[in-house]
């Protein structure tokens, strides 16, 4: 072989590895997920979710809080894989019926997009991929951005229930707590910011607040919002099952804005976490941005769960694609 040939040869050699290696550390960064993954399978997986969405929110409006706290409750805990969708089996606890889950609700309606997608394309659409999809399109019946997310994902086949907590912050751990879990994650400073901006919307029970309220009221709380509170919670141990609750954001309940951080940094936060993201020196800062610029707290916001509903997901031929979203298919 003259040298030019073996200098090209080489030099293919090299190109093709290039290529198999970008390859490779694409498909790892990318974790299994692309675009518009039914584009082919089901052309109309997405178009189908935003229609039932539009219409169950339009009859449900509380339905948008769930498939938003959906999202944070299922990626969180070690795998975006619906796990937390499944119901309790002799053998396993629901993660949705945890003490840490207290409050979720609405599952029956990722049941009726499910259903929808079944009769258009059997077999074929994941239920970690509707809950994504079903908190994206949540997110923008509430008023927030419109997030471009990839999909790909296939279910889980067991509750993490016994994990949860390993994962999962809870709205009275220490701020330190809270940022570590989430950079497990992925998901910078800024990003727990913006995500725990979701508090904008919905309600928290009384259970979660009677702390605060008795037997002695936290100083910490802003006194025009405690007369409030008191009125809301009256009873300093709260029935669980009773609909005894606080709307987060009494200005704009119902739309997803950056008035939460205006309000925290009024010291009308209701959970501890809410509190402490207002006065930590490590998150005040970014608190008091996205209290002057929406735009700010959406740009990081999308980024954020962007990131969570890319985390650790089954893909390929990990899993399985659940015929019901509470019940793994062995036991359909």
């Amino acid at each position: 072989m003259g040298s030019r040939a073996l200098v090209f040869f080489l030099f293919l050699s090299f190109l093709g590895a290039s290529f198999r290696y970008g390859s490779a550390a694409q498909d790892e960064q990318d974790n299994g997920l692309v675009m518009n993954f039914y584009k082919d399978s089901c052309p109309q997986a997405e178009d189908i979710i935003k229609e039932q969405v539009r219409l169950l929110y339009k009859r449900h409006k509380n339905t948008a809080f769930s498939w938003l706290r959906n999202i944070f409750h299922d990626c969180a805990v070690q795998s975006c894989d619906a796990s937390l969708l499944l119901d309790s089996t002799r053998r396993s606890l629901s993660e949705k019926e945890t003490d840490r889950s207290f409050g979720l609700r609405n599952f029956r309606y990722i049941e009726t997009i499910k259903e929808a997608l079944e009769r258009e394309c059997p077999g074929v659409v994941s239920c970690a991929d509707i809950l994504v999809l079903s908190a994206r399109d949540g997110i923008v019946s509430l008023g927030g951005p419109y997030i471009p997310l990839k999909t790909g994902r296939r279910d889980g086949r067991r509750s993490r229930a016994d994990i949860l907590e390993e994962y999962l912050p809870d709205h009275n751990e220490s701020m330190s707590v809270v940022l570590e879990r989430f950079a497990a994650m992925g998901i910078d400073t800024p990003g727990v910011v913006a995500l725990l901006g979701a508090h904008s919307v919905g309600r928290t029970h009384c259970v979660k607040l009677v702390h605060r309220l008795y037997p002695q009221v936290d100083p910490a709380l802003n006194p025009g919002h405690v007369e409030h509170m008191l009125y809301k919670c009256p009873d300093e141990i709260p029935d669980p099952k009773a609909v005894q609750y606080v709307r987060n954001d009494r200005g704009t309940p119902m739309i997803l804005d950056n008035n939460y951080y205006r309000n925290i940094l009024d010291n009308k936060g209701l959970l501890i976490v809410d509190h402490q993201l207002a006065t930590d020196k490590r998150t005040k800062p970014y608190v008091k941005k996205m209290a002057k610029k929406q735009d700010y707290f959406f740009k990081e916001f999308s980024r954020a769960i962007t990131i969570l509903s890319e985390n650790n997901p089954l893909t390929g031929t990990k899993g399985e694609i659940r015929k019901q979203c509470n019940v793994a298919n062995k036991l359909h």
